[in-house]
């Protein structure tokens, strides 16, 4: 099911969790990804409930690709450590993408994310419009990340997470960059590909548009 209504920040960015908690959901999480349009490295989804209104930081959390690398990461390490926070991911490699496609891939690694928290999810709050493969009720909102505090948080960790992998991957493949780019289809990145071919981290499915 979709919910479209709209939710201003901050005051109401919480809203949909106070809201649903009303209906006697308990462990409401929001699920997002990162990494679906790269041409190399792995997509990451994440799943965040917070176990109490997260006060200190209604006015820091947003669309992860709204804030400054240096911040994000910051806020990353605030929000994983929180007592009141479970969190979890799920990945879902190059290799994987191109057998099942990036958007069942990143179905999936939302998925995973869902079933990787210690305490099982009786609602998930995803970004976008398609909901994964789960028994558990689901409400779909796009652009969630900017509507819905647990969503925005899991687009954090999800994309904290996986730039973080694409800065180690950079050392096992430097000729390619990835410590700059991520993985995104940057010119320098695709100049790299004509030149060197692709690496194991390239999305074989995937057009390079030059």
């Amino acid at each position: 099911m979709r919910f479209e209504q709209q939710h201003h920040r901050p005051e109401k960015y919480y809203a949909l969790e106070e809201y649903f908690q009303t209906m006697n959901f308990s462990h409401i999480t929001g699920v997002d990804e990162a990494g679906r349009g790269a041409l190399a490295g792995p997509v990451v989804a994440a799943a965040v409930c917070f176990k109490q209104k997260p006060l200190e930081l209604l006015y820091d959390i947003k669309d992860s690709k709204k804030i400054a690398e240096r911040k994000r990461e910051a806020l990353f390490d605030t929000l994983i450590a929180l007592p009141y926070i479970d969190y979890a991911v799920g990945i879902v490699d190059a290799s994987s993408i191109d057998t099942m496609n990036i958007l069942q891939a990143s179905l999936y690694a939302m998925q995973i994310a869902v079933s990787n928290l210690k305490q099982q999810a009786d609602l998930c709050l995803v970004d976008g419009h398609i909901p994964f493969k789960s028994d558990i009720k689901q409400y779909t909102l796009t652009k969630g990340d900017d509507r819905c505090i647990s969503i925005g948080a899991a687009s954090i960790i999800a994309k904290v997470t996986r730039d973080r992998m694409m800065r180690q991957y950079h050392e096992e493949y430097p000729l390619y960059d990835f410590i700059k780019h991520k993985g995104y289809a940057t010119t320098v990145h695709k100049q790299a590909i004509v030149e060197h071919g692709m690496s194991p981290l390239h999305r074989k499915s995937f057009q390079l548009k030059r």
